[in-house]
């Protein structure tokens, strides 16, 4: 065996990857302690990193602390002792309101650091409220069932999410795609943003193009008795304008809801409702350090 094969490292586990990404990441935004007078046992990267790795195993709080509990490498990537924070302080911590306010920076700081792209897609999707099956909940004769909606704007090559909003029901479109855009600005100048028909609206080409340099591409619905669409924007998104704009691309954010909810789940476990956003922030967030 040469020397050279005999004394490469040893390959760093996925998970403790992810730990140690978690950790780095935190320090730019979350201050040591939350609290002046609090015990001080553990800082909030940690607790916060702990979240990450629970929706990252798809488990439980009492799981991931019996999964740190068993593993001496992984408690080292947080800085832990063998001292282990109790199952409620997870629970407490993720209910906080600014859980949310905090994984959009973290997402911020990841899309900075990622190599410059010329495109990037916006959609939404949902996470159960519940775990109890479609089938069954037909069978029981109901046929809505609530569910937490995700958005974000993701670049179409790497996947990696660059904005996030999360609401606790269904609603339009529209009603997050502000907040979206705003977010994506601050981090990202792509050539190109596409989107489904969920967000035709003109005011949304004008944000695009108009204040953030970015060239849109919506399919535009039609809603008037003679054919034509009103805007300026929406009557330029013809089906061979599209065509032109390689809208197909748009399936990137497809993809990227498709491996979210094989990795960390589509229903949460989470019955509160800050838990519930905080839950369905994190699982983007711990995907997004996955790759």
């Amino acid at each position: 065996m040469s020397e050279s094969k005999a004394t490469k490292a040893p390959k760093v586990p996925l998970i403790e990857q992810v730990a140690e990404l978690a950790m780095r990441l935190s320090r730019r935004h979350l201050a040591d302690y939350g609290a002046t007078r609090s015990r001080h046992d553990f800082t909030q990267r940690q607790l916060m990193s702990c979240l990450i790795l629970r929706a990252y195993l798809r488990t439980t709080y009492r799981g991931v602390l019996d999964v740190l509990a068993a593993s001496a490498s992984l408690r080292a990537r947080l800085g832990l002792s063998d001292k282990l924070p109790h199952y409620t302080t997870l629970q407490k911590f993720s209910a906080r309101s600014q859980v949310l306010a905090i994984v959009q920076k973290l997402l911020a700081s990841i899309g900075q650091q990622a190599p410059k792209e010329e495109a990037v897609a916006m959609d939404a999707t949902g996470l159960a409220r519940t775990t109890t099956s479609d089938y069954f909940e037909s069978r029981r004769g109901r046929r809505f069932r609530r569910w937490v909606k995700v958005s974000v704007v993701v670049f179409c090559g790497s996947l990696l999410p660059l904005a996030l909003e999360v609401a606790l029901k269904p609603t339009h479109d529209c009603a997050q795609a502000r907040k979206l855009l705003a977010q994506a600005e601050e981090v990202a100048q792509p050539a190109h943003l596409y989107a489904d028909a969920g967000y035709d609206a003109e005011w949304i080409h004008v944000q695009c193009r108009d204040q953030w340099g970015v060239q849109s591409a919506i399919p535009a619905v039609q809603r008037r008795a003679d054919g034509t669409k009103g805007g300026k924007w929406r009557a330029k998104m013809t089906e061979s304008y599209l065509r032109k704009a390689k809208f197909g691309r748009r399936w990137a954010v497809e993809s990227f809801f498709s491996a979210l909810k094989r990795t960390t789940g589509s229903a949460l476990n989470a019955r509160s409702p800050k838990q519930m956003v905080a839950e369905a922030a994190i699982r983007v967030l711990a995907y997004a350090l996955r790759r």
